[in-house]
């Protein structure tokens, strides 16, 4: 399908992909489509092949031109340009990218589908100074949003090893169908706060920040 959901600012843009699509028809979406086939082939989930394709297709939506992803040794995208900053996310059935301009030091994405696993393991991420309020008479999206906050603040601290509990901390906030909340981070000697907004959609939680 087209872009599911997108939002642009003068800076930085990104965008949400719905994967409903083949391999075949996502292939078809892309410009030296033999080059892809091959490369894609690496992989041997289904799952896995259909949200790299997803990825740059949408990447190549969203920046109008053919671009080529690598990552660094701990993981993190870069195009090889150089021309934006990226950052990549998926959940069940979706991706996420965004494209950050300069002056802007990075971006940071993530989208976590909605479900009550979130439970399982939530004292691993949550501090005991953080507040988790109800919303829709449930602290699933609360405490999805905290772990998806802490994810988008993770691939911005360029950092291999970070507890979330111990070294990130979001600032208590009511919850919305959108909004922006803050994030410190302790991992580093910056003691950096970001601003993480958010979007709530009736199966996944959207989580952004610009810095």
């Amino acid at each position: 399908m087209p872009v599911f959901l997108q939002h642009r600012e003068p800076h930085y843009c990104w965008a949400v992909w719905k994967v409903d699509e083949t391999a075949d028809e996502l292939l078809s979406m892309l410009p030296h489509t033999d080059a892809y086939r091959q490369e894609v082939q690496r992989f041997a989930s289904e799952n896995r092949r259909l949200e790299w394709l997803a990825v740059r297709v949408l990447l190549y939506v969203l920046s109008g031109e053919e671009k080529c992803i690598a990552y660094l040794p701990n993981g993190r995208p870069y195009l090889t340009d150089t021309s934006k900053h990226i950052s990549i996310s998926h959940t069940k059935g979706y991706v996420a990218i965004i494209l950050g301009e300069s002056p802007l030091a990075g971006v940071g994405i993530d989208i976590e589908h909605y479900g009550e696993r979130v439970h399982r393991v939530a004292d691993r991420f949550i501090r005991d100074d953080e507040a988790i309020p109800f919303y829709k008479d449930t602290d699933i999206w609360a405490l999805l949003l905290h772990w998806s906050a802490k994810e988008t603040v993770y691939k911005c601290l360029d950092k291999t090893e970070v507890d979330f509990r111990e070294y990130l901390r979001v600032v208590p906030f009511v919850p919305d169908d959108k909004g922006a909340f803050g994030v410190y981070e302790y991992k580093t000697p910056r003691r950096q706060y970001y601003v993480v907004r958010y979007l709530l959609q009736s199966d996944f939680v959207l989580t952004w920040t610009c810095f």
